[in-house]
Formats: structure tokens, sequence, C-alpha cells
């Protein structure tokens, strides 16, 4: 029976809408460089590599760094707070961009979006993970993981239909900002509404933490950093097999997002435009059904007593990403855009899963630390490499721009392939801990 102090789920859903909200502002933020690759080189005298790293390590460096610093302190104070800070500075990093001169500066805002942004998931599948019971925690984090997917798909769909209507030459003047490039007012357009979702945040309120690590006398356990990153490597194999094989899958998933819509462009002819809005609609479509089914699913398991489901469900999705190999190579641009869905569907249904593993694994002071550590890995590969990887593979294995098809197909299988190995290496190791943990929690 709940207390009285206990929030109802509907309030739990309601937390979870908001902070989905702002999942999706962070990911229209990352997601839009992928569609002004053509542009940005063009003005700012570029190749894919630096566009690459500007998608990719810039952002990735300083929001792995700086989340494990950040998840400490979000483990002993306010997590929504921390979230409100965060989201303040991505948005304003963000509409930065609007005024850089050269690549210095690019790179030097968007490590400041990954400053801010290096505050939110963390510290929101803490959150999440004290309103909802276990058996419907696979769910709750599938859907604010749907912002990943939704904000990278309307980022296709909305910037698709406003780059059209800009100015095609010439600069536009901006107050403060002076003379600047007509693709830059669009750092403005999808910087700026976070601030509004900032303020939203300040209607929910701070979860009770709950399952605490207690003394023998019943005294609440508060480890130093050192005591902390002790608990979060407690099991090792378990957590970093999770950790790496949700990380190569999200290089799958973000060398894809990164580098679709030019190969449709270079490949196929399409305009950037026709790219973005037909990707950004099976990018969205693929992702909610995939990373809803693998919430459920992985809660199914759970509640069958398969204590491994959650990884369960990271070894399927990774080998369906892997099996995704020949999708790239298909000849026909209506024939990839329907294959697309299911390397996409396949990867939007391990993240949600692969999260609540993590929070299923760990005691609560250390929770948002084993988030962030978890992001950490995740965007250092997936982040960090994914872009890169293709560009690499184009510009210095095949030493040909047209070669992006061969780029993705290895992509898949590597990402595809070393996700699986992850998730396979962490299934037993984890099975035992979760029954280790059961067994300690009725003692």
């Amino acid at each position: 029976m709940e207390s009285k102090n206990t929030p109802s789920l509907s309030y739990a859903w309601f937390v979870v809408a908001i902070l989905t909200l702002a999942n999706v502002s962070s990911f229209v933020d990352r997601q839009i460089l992928s569609l002004l690759v053509g542009s940005i080189k063009r003005d700012l005298h570029l190749s894919d590599f630096e566009i690459s790293l500007l998608m990719g390590l810039s952002f990735a460096l300083f929001y792995t760094l700086f989340g494990i610093i950040i998840g400490w302190y979000a483990d002993r104070y306010s997590r929504r707070n921390i979230i409100i800070g965060g989201i303040a500075i991505w948005s304003l990093m963000t509409a930065l961009c609007a005024g850089v001169r050269n690549y210095g500066q690019f790179f030097l805002a968007r490590m400041g979006v990954g400053v801010g942004e290096a505050t939110l998931s963390p510290s929101a599948y803490s959150m999440i993970s004290d309103y909802f019971p276990k058996s419907r925690l696979g769910i709750a984090l599938s859907v604010y993981s749907m912002g990943i997917f939704l904000g990278s798909g309307l980022a296709l769909l909305i910037v698709s239909r406003i780059i059209p209507a800009l100015p095609q030459e010439g600069m536009v003047h901006v107050p403060v900002f002076g003379d600047i490039f007509p693709w830059q007012l669009l750092f403005f357009y999808v910087g700026l509404p976070g601030l509004v979702i900032a303020l939203i945040l300040f209607t929910i309120k701070e979860p009770a933490r709950k399952n605490l690590l207690q003394q023998a006398d019943g005294q609440i356990i508060k480890p130093n950093l050192k005591e902390s990153l002790k608990l979060v490597f407690a099991h090792p194999r378990a957590y970093l097999g999770i950790c790496f094989g949700a990380a190569f899958a999200a290089m799958v998933s973000y060398g894809m997002n990164s580098w679709i819509p030019t190969y449709f462009n270079r490949n196929f002819g399409w305009t950037m435009p026709q790219a973005g809005l037909n990707y950004g609609l099976v990018l969205v479509t693929a992702s909610l059904l995939g990373v809803l089914w693998g919430g459920w699913y992985s809660d199914h398991l759970v509640k069958k007593g398969i204590t491994n489901g959650r990884v369960r469900v990271g070894v399927m999705t990774t080998a369906g990403i892997l099996l995704s190999f020949f999708v790239p190579l298909l000849p026909d641009a209506n024939w990839v855009l329907l294959g697309l869905f299911l390397p996409n569907f396949f990867l939007a249904g391990n993240i949600g899963a692969s999260a609540t593993a993590v929070q299923e694994l760990m005691p609560n002071q250390v929770k948002v630390m084993a988030g962030a550590i978890f992001l950490f890995i995740l965007n250092m590969i997936g982040m960090g490499i994914g872009p890169s990887l293709v560009a690499y593979f184009t510009d210095f294995v095949f030493h040909n721009e047209q070669a992006i098809p061969w780029s993705l197909l290895w992509l898949y299988v590597f990402g595809g392939g070393l996700g699986l190995l992850g998730f396979v290496l962490s299934s037993t190791p984890f099975r035992n801990a979760i029954q280790q943990k059961t067994s300690h929690s009725n003692d």
C-alpha cells in the first residue's frame, strides 16, 4: 500500500512528460548540425572530418567529463535544480553558436552545450527511478528516452522546413551579433525555447530518495567520492558490459543521424530538406515504436522472473543492428529509406532497457553517478566516435565523398558487433548481481 507521502502514478507520469520535453529540446540542439553540413563546410571552409568533430567530440568531451562531477553532486543535492541550471546553460550556448566567426569559436560553443546537457539524463534517470516501482521502471525510462528520437527526428523535420525559407546567399544582420550567415539563425530558433522549458521544470517536485543503503544502526550511508566509485563498480563485468554494449549501439545511432541526410544528398541527389523530411519521418516512427517495445518487453521479462531480461533486450537489439548492415547498399533511395526502419527500431529498443538495467543495479546513493558514467562511456564512444568514424572511412580509407554507403556499412558492423559482445558478456554477471542484491534486501 502506498503511503500518503508517495506521489501518485499520474503525477509520476507528469514528471516523465516534463523531463521528456527537456530531452527533446536537448536532442534538437544536437541534431541540427546534420542538416547544415554543406552550408557550414562552404562558409567556414571545413572538411567532413572537421564537421564530424563539431557533431561529436567537441560536444562529447565536456558532456562526459562534467557529467561525472555533476553526477556526484546530484546524488546529494536537488536533481531538479541541477537540471534547471543545465537547461539554461545549454540553451544559451546553442544560441551563441549563431554568432561564431570561425571553427575554434564553434568548437568552444559546442563544448559549452555539452556542459549544460551533462546535467539532464543522469539526474532524470535517478528521479524517475524514485517515482516508479521496479515493475514499471523500464517503460517509464523508455518514454523518457523517446526524447532522444523525438528530438533527433523533429530537428530533421522542422529544420527541413526552415532551411528553404532562409536567404540562400549573403548575410543577415542580428543585433549584438552583427552580420551572420543565414543558416546561423537556426541556432536562435532551436536554442532560445529551452529557456521556457527551464521555467517549466520549476513545476515538478524533487522526489524522496528510496532504497538507500543503511548502516547496521539504521543510519543512512553517505559515501565520499572514492566510496561512491567503489559502489558503482561493485559489479564491474555486469555494469561495464551494459555501458559498452549501449555505447557501441549509440555509435551507430550518432553516426547514422549525422550522415544519413548527406548520404541521400550525395548518392541519390535529394536536397537536404527533402532528405531531412523523409528520414525524419522514418526516424520518429521507427524509434517511437522501438523504444516503447524495448521498455515494455524488458519489464515483461522481469515480471516473468527473468532477472537479466533488460540485458537480453540489449542482446536482441544489437544483433538486429548488426544484421542491418546491408541497408546502405540498397540501390534505390526509397528502399533504403524503408530499410532504415530496422536499425532505428533496434537502436531505440536498446536505450531505455540499458538505462533501466544500470539503475536497477545500483544503490540510490550512486544512481546519478552511475548514470553519468554510463553516459560518459556512451557519449565518448557514441557521440565522440560515431560521426567521425563515418567521416574517417570516407576521407581517409575510401578517399571519396560518394563512399558514404560503405562507411555506414562498417559503422553497422563495428557498432552492432561490439555492442552485441558487450551485452552477451554482461548477461550472466548482471543476473548474479541482481540475485545477490535481492537476497541481501530480504535478509
